[in-house]
């Protein structure tokens, strides 16, 4: 299949995305149903910045041309393990993996085989040819190479069967955010976002703060307050619920807006409805010493700002391993 072809395939899924029609509401609806941490409006979310940032026109040619794309790559079969935390959470890989040239053998997460398993449909409706190069399958045998996201432990699985071929197995992962004090309330709102979206499942989502010795967490706790529809949600509210009678029964200090707990805790990752914190010094001594690299995705506040933590781009590939250069070195 021909690049432009298949770059064609993704141009017409964005005014796909964007005509919303009933059959498209209605996978985006199912997709609730299975899993019910996809409300509706995580699900619109995962959708427009995928619009917004992997299939606008302008930026996918540039990630192309970046990468001197071209109709001469030699089709490997790649296995692709999908994650199901949050919505579309794999739909970076599809992209890397059919853009470039290879066929894709696809696992989906039993947490998000809806929308995912409705596009490739919908490509095979668009261009039959697509059916050679795009396969859902329980089982991923006979592939070249293999993509695989999961948990710590299914890593372990995961190096045991895919370890012999070219791979890319990644583990869990979260984020961090390191504030100064002097934040304004927009840019604390924007770190709410960080914390909350998705209800705080994805790898990218900010589980841990580092904040100045000296630090009045109230503005932060105002800043959550987009957020306190959250109690209305059974399964957050039970989480929530638990965390707090954790905190209760151990006599451990908390402070809560009465959705999201704020704990001091050295751990980078916390459950969910609960957000970390640590105080520190030296803002300089926090990276080198107060948490695992390889345990973070994303450091907000540094690398990136304040809001974008869930507004990855083409380039901002997981576990900062270039997943279309590890593509294009296999063919």
């Amino acid at each position: 299949m021909k690049l432009q072809k298949r770059i064609n395939l993704f141009i017409r899924l964005s005014k796909y995305f964007l005509e919303d029609n009933d059959a498209w509401k209605l996978i985006k609806k199912s997709a609730g149903m299975q899993n019910p941490w996809f409300t509706q409006e995580f699900v619109e979310l995962a959708i427009q910045n995928i619009l917004s940032e992997f299939l606008d026109e302008a930026k996918l040619n540039a990630w192309i041309s970046h990468y001197h794309l071209d109709d001469n790559v030699v089709a490997k079969k790649v296995g692709v393990v999908m994650a199901g935390n949050i919505p579309l959470v794999g739909f970076h890989d599809f992209l890397c993996t059919f853009i470039s040239g290879h066929k894709i053998m696809i696992k989906l997460s039993g947490k998000d085989n809806v929308l995912l398993k409705h596009i490739i449909e919908k490509f095979a409706e668009w261009e039959p040819e697509t059916r050679n190069w795009i396969e859902i399958s329980e089982m991923l045998k006979s592939c070249d190479a293999y993509i695989a996201t999961g948990s710590n432990n299914s890593a372990r699985y995961f190096d045991f069967y895919f370890g012999k071929y070219p791979s890319i197995i990644r583990r869990n992962r979260t984020s961090v955010a390191i504030l100064k004090g002097n934040e304004t309330m927009q840019e604390l709102e924007n770190l709410s976002d960080d914390i909350h979206a998705y209800f705080g499942l994805g790898c990218r989502n900010v589980t841990k703060i580092f904040v100045p010795e000296i630090y009045d967490f109230v503005q932060l706790l105002h800043s959550f307050s987009k957020y306190k529809y959250f109690s209305d949600n059974n399964k957050y509210k039970n989480n929530y619920d638990y965390n707090l009678s954790i905190q209760l029964l151990n006599h451990k200090y908390y402070m809560t807006n009465e959705t999201t707990l704020l704990i001091e805790n050295e751990s980078n990752f916390s459950p969910i409805g609960q957000l970390n914190y640590s105080f520190y010094k030296d803002e300089n001594e926090v990276l080198k010493t107060r948490y695992q690299l390889d345990e973070i995705q994303c450091i907000v506040g540094k690398d990136i700002p304040f809001g974008k933590a869930q507004h990855p781009t083409l380039f901002d590939y997981a576990d900062g391993i270039d997943t279309m250069q590890f593509l294009l070195s296999i063919s």
